[in-house]
């Protein structure tokens, strides 16, 4: 007895100090500049919090519910890019008990440690963009707990708790979209569960209605708030259908093309742990207790893969959505395999391997990681993840912005950086948080280029920033969109503004300079800011 209590002592004390290990990680990078998907909701977030209401001065196709989540981290930890990443270090540290409960729940113990160990390493990967505190981030403890309260309210027959766990799926769904994959994954396993039983059609009728309810209660009370507020027909065209001819740009091949180049360097930031969860799956089929949720665990992982094909468009963070189910199956495959040698072998050295195997795969991710994990400062690990993205110039452009405007002054971003009217305090001219929209070759762009057009001239902003980065654009050489859009945005400049700031990326440094010392300054690289006044 007290040798099981030792090796659970063990067992909890290991999962402990691996989420503490990764929460001085990202304690220590978390003044990391936001990016650009960040910046939105931090800037959204920002709008909550002065009463208004999501899609009146920032449209997005994105539903509101990271937004609001961000509102609360604001309040709680304060409005800078500090304060978001240590609430979403304290929602990993969540999201990483809760895989460790469903392992646990599932194959044991050990599985649950090592499933919540796998877990913490795996969605702070910089392979996933990890420290970013993206959507996905804050669909998957939702979906997570849902789930869970789902599996206890099938067991209990409450139906209350099925009506929970459907608004903690609902919830996760008003995150990011793809969250539907998991919430259709509850009521299907519900399904599912109540077929294997005497059918009462009432009954089950019931029971699914109720969890259904708890599912449409959080997107419906959205929209009610929409209504409310206004908003409500800008909400459907930009997440209905702006989204579907977004969402329609992607071919099957081109979709398969993109996750050929984004998945090898995904799992190989921690190759191993891959390697477990696929032994893990071979384990549905050999280990007798395991196999008993064969269902369950292949399901959940179908529908996770799924949530990550949600588009076709791959991107790294979009894999953060099967995490939990891969952690779950390098639980099963250390349990499982540590089972197997416990029957077959006489030394109890034997029986340990799995466990070392696992501790060698996780300290070799890290030591692979370790220029990231441990050397570059916030700013150096900012420009190595992104690249010529300006997310480091927007902070010292939205400090200059602050100090020159007044807090009932307008700007306006020309580019894709809504992070800088979150930093400034400032509110933007323009609903067009992105021009990316503007750029696609979609039956709406002129349509939008002239809604952004007839927004900024109206609202007169006192500044306004250029940003003459690609990156920021994503715009097709000679498209007709781009042609139409700069060709006013030059003229409009022209016309009403002087140039008094240029940002100017040069190698890992970047130059400033401000008022009247921009006039003279000769850009050196093809990623330059310029920081406009508006002629009085």
């Amino acid at each position: 007895m007290r040798a099981n209590q030792t090796g659970k002592l063990l067992l909890y004390t290991a999962l402990f100090l691996v989420i503490a290990f990764f929460a001085m990680v990202r304690f220590r990078l978390r003044n990391m500049p936001l990016e650009r998907d960040e910046g939105e909701y931090a800037y959204t977030g920002q709008l909550m919090l002065q009463g208004i209401a999501p899609y009146k001065l920032a449209y997005t196709m994105k539903l509101p519910g990271t937004a609001a989540a961000y509102a609360v981290i604001l309040v709680l930890f304060g409005e800078s890019a500090a304060g978001i990443h240590l609430g979403l270090l304290l929602l990993n540290a969540a999201t990483s008990l809760l895989v460790y409960m469903l392992a646990k729940r599932f194959a044991g113990l050990l599985a649950g440690a090592v499933a919540g160990a796998a877990y913490t390493l795996l969605s702070s990967s910089a392979s996933v963009l990890g420290l970013a505190a993206h959507a996905t981030n804050f669909v998957v403890p939702f979906a997570l707990a849902g789930i869970l309260v789902l599996l206890t309210a099938i067991e209990s027959g409450r139906s209350w708790q099925l009506f929970a766990s459907g608004v903690l799926l609902g919830i996760a769904l008003l995150m990011k979209q793809p969250g539907v994959a998991f919430a259709v994954f509850g009521g299907l396993y519900l399904v599912a569960r109540e077929w294997s039983r005497p059918i009462h059609w009432k009954c089950l009728l019931a029971r699914v209605v109720w969890y259904a309810g708890g599912v449409v209660l959080p997107l419906g009370v959205t929209c009610l708030i929409l209504i409310s507020a206004g908003t409500l027909r800008t909400f459907w065209f930009w997440v209905f259908t702006y989204a579907r001819e977004y969402g329609s740009e992607t071919t099957l091949s081109l979709g398969l093309q993109r996750f050929l180049q984004v998945f090898p360097p995904v799992a190989g930031a921690a190759a191993g742990v891959w390697i477990f969860a696929g032994f893990g799956l071979t384990a549905l089929l050999w280990d007798r207790e395991i196999r008993a949720h064969a269902k369950f665990i292949a399901a959940f992982l179908l529908f996770s893969v799924a949530a990550v094909c949600f588009g076709l468009f791959f991107r790294e963070h979009y894999f953060i959505l099967m995490l939990p189910a891969v952690a779950l199956l390098a639980g099963i495959a250390v349990e499982s395999s540590t089972r197997l040698l416990a029957r077959t072998a006489r030394a109890v050295v034997w029986r340990a391997i799995p466990v070392l195997l696992f501790l060698l795969v996780l300290g070799f991710s890290v030591f692979q990681q370790r220029a990231f994990l441990f050397a570059r400062d916030p700013i150096a690990a900012s420009q190595w993840l992104y690249g010529p993205n300006p997310f480091p110039e927007a902070v010292e452009i939205a400090r200059y912005i602050e100090g020159h405007t007044t807090a009932s002054d307008r700007i306006a971003v020309l580019g894709s950086e809504p992070e800088i009217y979150f930093y400034s305090h400032r509110r933007s001219a323009t609903g067009f948080i992105y021009v990316y929209g503007l750029m696609e070759d979609q039956k709406y762009a002129f349509q939008m280029q002239g809604q952004m057009i007839d927004e900024i001239q109206s609202a007169q902003p006192r500044l306004v920033v250029a940003v003459n980065t690609r990156v920021s654009w994503l715009a097709s050489e000679g498209s007709p969109q781009a042609l139409a859009f700069t060709t006013w945005a030059s003229s409009f400049l022209g016309d009403h503004y002087d140039l008094v700031g240029v940002a100017d990326r040069v190698g890992d440094h970047t130059e400033y300079r401000w008022d009247e010392a921009a006039l003279a300054y000769q850009p050196r690289s093809r990623n330059v800011i310029g920081i406009f006044r508006r002629k009085e």
